[in-house]
């Protein structure tokens, strides 16, 4: 069983802002894979599917980001997943728009949710699948730059990412990080 975490912050506020890209990859990867219906367990959102023959959760902290370890913590020991099961899906400043990534381990580029993660297993070594949102080019504008919402002429780039993140999460499945983000990049490529 793999366990899948969307990073972000709970409530319709919240909702299209950069930082809860992750919650909006989770949600693409659920509608595309007629997952079941999401329901409320370990101080998250949680629902279940399965993807290139893996039972797959997938969660949404609701504990706000600076938090999330206090949900993904006790999902993985409930379901049994090891760290080598988890992937954290999250917003990177420092990959342009559009762009994603897969790693394991790592450090936490000053990101809180992946912080508290680390915090709650006591080491950093699960996956991530880092979305590029952009920087906004200097430090002073970043918070408000991860708590804005998404602007419309983003609109296109992004949901073309959460299509071909979800149209690509059978190699994530299968644990092929390097085909997942070549396909990926081939779906978001210039058309």
């Amino acid at each position: 069983m793999l366990l899948w975490v969307g990073l972000g912050n709970p409530g319709a506020e919240h909702a299209r802002q950069r930082h809860n890209i992750g919650f909006m990859a989770v949600e693409r990867i659920a509608q595309r894979h007629r997952f079941g219906p999401w329901r409320s367990r370990f101080k998250g959102e949680t629902c279940e599917g399965t993807i290139a023959g893996d039972r797959i959760v997938l969660l949404k902290p609701q504990t706000y980001m600076n938090d999330s370890g206090n949900s993904v913590q006790p999902a993985a020991a409930f379901l049994k997943t090891t760290l080598d099961d988890i992937t954290a899906f999250h917003d990177e400043l420092d990959l342009a728009p559009g762009k994603v990534r897969a790693k394991k381990g790592g450090g936490n580029a000053g990101h809180n949710g992946l912080r508290d993660m680390t915090r709650a297993f006591g080491a950093p070594d699960f996956h991530r699948i880092r979305l590029g949102i952009g920087h906004p080019g200097h430090k002073d504008l970043v918070h408000r730059h991860v708590l804005g919402n998404f602007a419309k002429g983003e609109a296109e780039w992004l949901d073309r990412l959460l299509d071909a993140v979800a149209d690509a999460a059978p190699l994530l499945a299968e644990r092929k990080p390097e085909d997942f983000m070549t396909k990926v990049a081939l779906l978001t490529g210039p058309a």
